[in-house]
């Protein structure tokens, strides 16, 4: 079961480990964001924020809701937030130290 679990982990940090869905972690934090608020935020089409918004939801770090014709995104729970910024003052505590 370990194994199985270790390899769950290691997925996980591999989705996290780009640039561009970490920041949409990161702006999924505070509130639920659609496509369209996510794209201007980040200053990237609406195609490419949805291509990431699939990865990090197949994943199950996002959860959507639908209204209307949007999709509203936001974070499948608050492990997601803990994760990223526990991982988030690691690395500021490791540059403050340098």
């Amino acid at each position: 079961m370990i194994n199985t679990e270790i390899n769950y982990v290691a997925e996980l940090f591999k989705v996290l480990g780009d640039p561009t869905r970490a920041k949409i972690v990161l702006a999924l934090e505070d509130r639920e964001l659609c496509v369209c608020d996510l794209a201007e935020k980040l200053k990237m089409t609406d195609s490419a924020i949805s291509h990431q918004l699939r990865v990090l939801k197949q994943a199950r770090l996002l959860t959507s809701r639908r209204d209307g014709k949007h999709l509203y995104y936001s974070l499948e729970d608050h492990h997601v937030a803990v994760l990223f910024d526990t991982a988030l003052e690691h690395i500021r505590e490791r540059n403050h130290s340098l």
